[in-house]
């Protein structure tokens, strides 16, 4: 049987963020903006129950997720760790090119880090494991895991993931249609601040 509901929600904004420095392991706090962004997923979820929280162990997807209102009780997944940049951690893309013209990480993984590969067998063990969740699940994590994740969720490589944006805060969900037969993506990279998601 397949399971509920997934709600993705990536981060608040980070120093690295603004400045476009790829962010993997390097654990950053939220900048002061990036916590008021969190502070509004609390209105954008309200009323909404969820049956399991999932969070990244890296402060800054738990601290969105509890400044949000779902610290109590969420558990800390390491699969959802971002992806293991590697040599290229701390580097603005213009920097990788020059080392490494058309490079492109969906496609080519990073050196002394995650490949395609590996992160598509993180990325499936995730997905295997939220189709047995029932109700609606709520995960906390950063942007390139996650949109590795929406990939696998829909059976497509990782590389497909290149074509999905996704901004601080941003909130997608993840569902079934025709019964439960076809996996699909219900929403995607939702940064409305004012409202609720229904």
């Amino acid at each position: 049987m397949n399971g509920g509901t997934v709600y993705l929600v990536r981060h608040g904004e980070t120093a690295w963020t603004l400045t476009g420095q790829h962010t993997g392991r390097t654990d950053l706090p939220l900048t002061p903006h990036g916590e008021g962004q969190a502070r509004a997923l609390a209105t954008r979820l309200q009323g909404l129950r969820f049956d399991e929280v999932l969070c990244s162990p890296l402060q800054r997807a738990l601290r969105t997720c509890q400044l949000a209102g779902f610290g109590r009780g969420a558990r800390l997944e390491p699969e959802l760790l971002e992806w293991d940049y590697g040599e290229y951690e701390g580097l603005k893309l213009a920097e990788i090119h020059r080392q490494r013209p058309g490079w492109e990480l969906f496609r080519d993984g990073c050196p002394g880090g995650e490949s395609p590969a590996r992160i598509t067998e993180r990325a499936d063990r995730l997905v295997s494991r939220l189709r047995t969740l029932e109700g609606q699940v709520l995960v906390f994590s950063s942007g390139h895991i996650l949109r590795v994740l929406a990939a696998r969720w829909l059976a497509f490589s990782a590389e497909m993931a290149r074509c999905l944006g996704l901004d601080p805060a941003g909130v997608c969900v993840l569902g079934y249609d025709h019964g439960g037969a076809d996996s699909v993506i219900r929403l995607w990279n939702d940064t409305w601040r004012e409202g609720r998601l229904h």
